[in-house]
């Protein structure tokens, strides 16, 4: 089966959340099963584009409303990822070192999608399945369906996979002649709620969507932005995947990031061996409890509780406990946490920012993980830690509720259900009783150690799903 994930991101070219981890490991486990996989991503100006040696497959141009872009296939040479990698690039458009954030992302991203079908419908075999990603991709299952151009894709099934509901790309219908030619009796499948919105388009269009959680699949039927009784429509073919991790890349026995490798065989020396050196760079105290949050500083993440449940978990057990943030998003938060450094020096410590080696210490070398998201469509970085031995403590939300078992109940975590200053701090005292108690504390973590979370089962779950809709056709 030859297919395509077309994406925004994908690690390691370009990363700003867990959908380029995503698209980064999946493709390959589905490659190592004996399909043909294609990615296909924009050519942003990344240190991987830099480093890596490419050879351009095709050239063109296209038409968006009143300007025309050219634009370059690049295809990496040797298909280092595990399997093959093309960039789209389209120089005045994406030539920018970030991935997001720019007042003409919908430009960028319409010409995207644009100029990877010109592409596709050019090549002398046409895939069999079209994974798109997100939002960025949401379009592509209705052009290839109603615009003229790409009738050759009309009876190629597309799958949406939504790693993230509340983005959702919108635009006004001011940039409608930004679509190549269809049929205008089709309009009214681009709107909701007044203006286009790609995510419900390409939820409408696509044959089959995927969100990267069984229980994320149940939260968007209640709570979706706005798009709930779109979701609730579509159930019928909906599914609920649980995402995996690339057990490759994250391998506490093999990690190259890590000071001192360690698996389950030696574990409690070789995360004191990471723990130590992280507490010095950061100027902490191995012998304590360590508890870290690793991600983006937003309400989403429940990164705006972060300053008050710090504070509050740094009081009630005063210099028997440290934290260390690693994250950036909101400049407000990230002022909050640096400004706790003044009273909490020596247990407490902030890296305002992400750096992927300093993340992979500290999976390592932590020994709880704070996760109180609000909303958690599936979460790696639960996953990440669970891998490593370090405890994740979660909101059950979302795939945090499908990976993480309180150890209460027999689990190989610490739980609890709201996103509060309250329950995170009443959870950091549960890890601190836990923490004294050695014994419970590494069962806990062996049993974290040996859950499987490899791509392998979700990986056959999407070859399932490719499978179903090409036999609809």
């Amino acid at each position: 089966m030859e297919i395509f994930h077309i994406s925004a991101e994908c690690y390691p070219v370009a990363k700003v959340g867990g959908l380029a981890d995503v698209v980064g490991a999946l493709p390959k486990y589905q490659n190592n099963a004996g399909h043909q996989l294609r990615v296909v991503m924009p050519c942003y100006e990344t240190k991987f584009r830099n480093e890596n040696d490419f050879e351009c497959v095709h050239w063109g141009s296209i038409q968006l409303g009143n300007f025309n872009f050219p634009f370059s296939v690049l295809k990496e040479k040797t298909d280092k990822l595990g399997f093959e990698l093309y960039l789209m690039e389209i120089p005045e458009l994406f030539d920018r070192k970030d991935v997001y954030g720019y007042e003409d992302d919908i430009e960028r991203f319409v010409s995207f999608q644009i100029a990877t079908l010109d592409w596709i419908i050019g090549r002398e075999t046409m895939p069999d399945v079209i994974n798109c990603h997100d939002h960025h991709t949401g379009l592509i299952p209705f052009m290839m369906q109603y615009c003229h151009k790409y009738h050759k894709l009309f009876n190629t099934p597309s799958m949406i996979t939504i790693h993230n509901g509340l983005y959702q790309g919108k635009f006004s219908f001011e940039k409608l002649n930004y679509f190549p030619e269809f049929d205008l009796s089709h309009v009214k499948i681009l709107e909701w709620d007044n203006c286009i919105n790609s995510l419900a388009v390409g939820v409408k269009c696509a044959a089959a969507v995927t969100t990267v959680s069984p229980s994320y699949l149940n939260e968007i039927n209640y709570s979706a932005n706005g798009l709930e009784s779109l979701f609730n429509l579509v159930r019928y073919k909906s599914k609920g995947i649980l995402n995996g991790i690339d057990v490759q890349v994250w391998d506490p026995a093999k990690d190259k990031m890590l000071e001192k490798n360690y698996s389950i065989s030696n574990f409690e020396k070789g995360k004191q061996q990471n723990k130590e050196i992280l507490c010095t760079l950061f100027n902490l105290d191995p012998a304590k409890p360590l508890f870290s949050f690793i991600g983006r500083l937003w309400d989403e993440k429940g990164g705006d509780l972060l300053p008050q449940a710090s504070a509050l978990a740094l009081s009630e057990n005063y210099k028997e406990i440290n934290i260390l943030i690693l994250g950036s998003g909101n400049a407000h938060i990230e002022n909050q946490l640096n400004s706790l450094l003044v009273d909490y020096k020596g247990n407490y410590n902030t890296f305002i920012g992400y750096n992927e080696e300093l993340a992979h210490l500290i999976y390592a070398g932590a020994d709880f993980l704070l996760m109180p998201s609000r909303v958690e469509p599936c979460g790696l970085n639960q996953m990440y830690s669970l891998r490593y031995g370090t405890i994740p403590i979660v909101r059950r939300t979302g795939g945090l509720k499908d990976t993480v078992i309180d150890f209460g109940d027999d689990g190989n975590g610490i739980c609890h259900d709201q996103s509060s200053v309250g329950d995170i701090c009443y959870s950091i005292q549960r890890a601190v009783s836990l923490y004294k108690d050695k014994e419970h504390l590494n069962q806990i973590r062996k049993k974290g150690m040996i859950t499987d979370h490899s791509w392998e089962k979700a990986s056959q779950e999407y070859i399932e799903m490719y499978n179903l809709i090409l036999n609809k056709i």
